[in-house]
């Protein structure tokens, strides 16, 4: 079953890239007492996750926390390693939290998981935007097509946020 708007997020643990290394982070305390938008992709460094998706996000932090979000995170099936230097790469690095899902557990807990096998990936996660507070989904944006970035951008998820 898909998650939905009104729903608690999965407690599921993921990896917390941060300065001293990664470091395991239960959904369920990331998310608590905290608004946050949350962005789900495919994969680190993939054409529309790197050009389309993440870019909005970096490039409208400040219009987010202008709104009273507290931060941005996006969750990859990568491992943090990955995710790290993708975080470096990008220019993201202190600007976007991200959370590896190296497993796809939280991607299946949610429901937002697809098989990516003939494309040599594995199971991975949906692209999808969402705005979370204290842990409870209030929008969601599942992205219909795999190789766009639209309704799961973030001037999309922006416009939601009051």
């Amino acid at each position: 079953m898909t998650i939905a708007v009104g729903d608690s997020l999965p407690n599921v643990t993921l990896m917390l890239v941060t300065a001293d290394g990664p470091k395991p982070v239960a959904t369920k305390d990331y998310f608590a007492g905290k608004s946050i938008v949350l962005f789900g992709l495919p994969g680190a460094f993939t054409p529309t996750c790197h050009k389309n998706h993440l870019p909005g996000f970096l490039e409208n932090e400040a219009a987010f926390k202008a709104k009273g979000v507290d931060a941005i995170a996006l969750t990859s099936v990568n491992d943090p390693f990955v995710l790290a230097a993708w975080a470096e790469a990008s220019g993201a690095k202190g600007a976007i939290e991200f959370l590896a899902d190296g497993a796809a557990k939280f991607a299946t807990a949610l429901g937002l998981d697809f098989d990516g096998s003939e494309r040599g990936m594995g199971v991975r996660s949906k692209r999808y935007s969402m705005y979370v507070i204290d842990g409870v989904v209030k929008e969601l944006n599942i992205e219909p097509e795999l190789g766009k970035a639209d309704v799961s951008g973030a001037t999309h998820i922006l416009g939601q946020i009051p």
